[in-house]
């Protein structure tokens, strides 16, 4: 144990975490495609079942977000992502293994992408709360834009691969690589050195766990700037799920793509994530990080409509232009918002608000994939998404009535510490 990190370009243990992550997301946004081709071609699947395959990724975060925030707050962050990794390998290798014997079937299909949303909640509480222990907090920014930019990166070339490895081999062997990916991603962590991990939080003390997530609920909804986060991510989060749930099936038949186009035309879409993380460090340094995320949010809103009005044909471009231009807004927000997050949250409690920020952001997405598949399924598929879609920019208007309408900067400095049983309120902030 250190007292600090060592600086971000002599950080071994970030390499890894970032080498780990970049393969582990590659292997899951080839799934992200590959699932719900196998359902589309394989299974004849509809509006409906494609909503439910999308919802069964985020239901989890409903019911276990809140315990997993208080389990990652008194547990080993590092331990809980690894065996997280092994679970997530487990659930996406039964897909390929019940083809292989001809037991495949899409009621399995939905149950896989449900145990990898299981894992999911505990992964990705725990690398929030684990993140400011491999990094110094001046590298955050970058740390976290480098993170964001590989992952972008992985969206533009999984969603390619995986409609490739569709066309070449069958639709189950294609998310072979999603396992090899949770394992590489396994290992990078098992390979880190703990000695060189900045000091670990306090522990919080042996409460009932439910004590523990009434604690989390109440810092963050006592918060104008936690609060603020959360109900607007949550709400986008809707949006974008539910037109993303019947994206492959609009491209498919609304649009005539092949599957391999439909894999290029989503991987063009992840170019603007990729250009979200790049400027969003630069932003933040021109406007601070209180202008660069009301401009960001504006970038990633309306854009979102020129989705549902393409056509076949050249059309099909609007899908690509309008995803790079919400991609790069909503992606360079997420850089911002999550070092200031990581700054202003102290380090004890940030498995518990990251996971009460992450049910407001990513419990409404199961009922988005339902909503969508049944309004997919009454009014259409293009009106659905052009719904969602002018939700959506509606959204990302609401920086301008927030807690960060004025001013250049956001808090500097953490709130105060919350105590066993306090009801303290965050430090008060020059900023309106």
């Amino acid at each position: 144990m250190i007292a600090a990190p060592p600086a971000l370009r002599d950080n071994r243990n970030f390499r890894l975490l970032w080498a780990g992550e970049g393969i582990s997301v590659l292997g899951s946004m080839t799934t992200t495609v590959v699932f719900p081709l196998i359902a589309v071609t394989e299974f004849d699947a509809g509006p409906f079942w494609m909503g439910l395959l999308a919802g069964a990724i985020w239901l989890p975060w409903l019911v276990l977000g809140l315990f997993a925030g208080a389990w990652v707050d008194r547990s080993d962050p590092r331990r809980v992502m690894m065996a997280a990794d092994l679970a997530a390998a487990a659930a996406v290798g039964t897909v390929p293994l019940a083809w292989a014997i001809g037991m495949l079937t899409l009621p399995h299909l939905v149950l896989a992408a449900l145990g990898v949303g299981c894992t999911a909640v505990f992964f990705r509480t725990a690398y929030t709360a684990f993140l400011p222990r491999v990094v110094a907090d001046g590298d955050l920014e970058r740390a976290n834009a480098r993170l964001f930019g590989t992952e972008s990166a992985m969206q533009i070339g999984g969603p390619g691969v995986g409609g490739l490895l569709v066309q070449v081999l069958s639709a189950a062997y294609a998310v072979v690589l999603d396992v090899v990916g949770y394992l590489a991603s396994f290992l990078c962590l098992a390979r880190m050195r703990p000695e060189e991990l900045g000091p670990s939080p306090d522990q919080p003390p042996r409460r009932p766990m439910v004590a523990l997530v009434r604690e989390g609920v109440s810092i963050v909804a006592g918060d104008r700037f936690l609060r603020y986060f959360a109900l607007t991510g949550g709400a986008s989060n809707f949006a974008l799920t539910g037109y993303g749930a019947l994206l492959v099936l609009f491209l498919v038949r609304d649009l005539g793509l092949e599957p391999g186009s439909v894999g290029l035309v989503m991987a063009v879409g992840a170019v603007g994530g990729l250009l979200g993380a790049t400027v969003a460090t630069r932003t933040t340094a021109w406007l601070g990080n209180a202008g660069a995320l009301r401009w960001l949010q504006v970038l990633g809103g309306s854009p979102a409509i020129l989705i549902g009005l393409a056509r076949p044909g050249l059309g099909a471009a609007l899908v690509g232009v309008g995803s790079v231009l919400v991609g790069m807004g909503v992606v360079g927000a997420n850089v911002v918002r999550r070092s200031f997050q990581m700054r202003y949250v102290p380090a004890e409690l940030l498995g518990r608000t990251t996971a009460t920020s992450a049910v407001l952001n990513f419990g409404t997405m199961p009922l988005a994939g339902l909503v969508a598949g049944g309004l997919g399924t009454w009014i259409g598929v293009r009106e659905t998404i052009l719904l969602m879609a002018a939700m959506h920019a509606v959204c990302s208007l609401a920086v301008f009535v927030g807690p960060f309408r004025n001013g250049r900067e956001l808090p500097g400095q953490p709130m105060e510490r919350w105590t066993s049983g306090s009801t303290a309120t965050a430090r008060k902030s020059s900023v309106t």
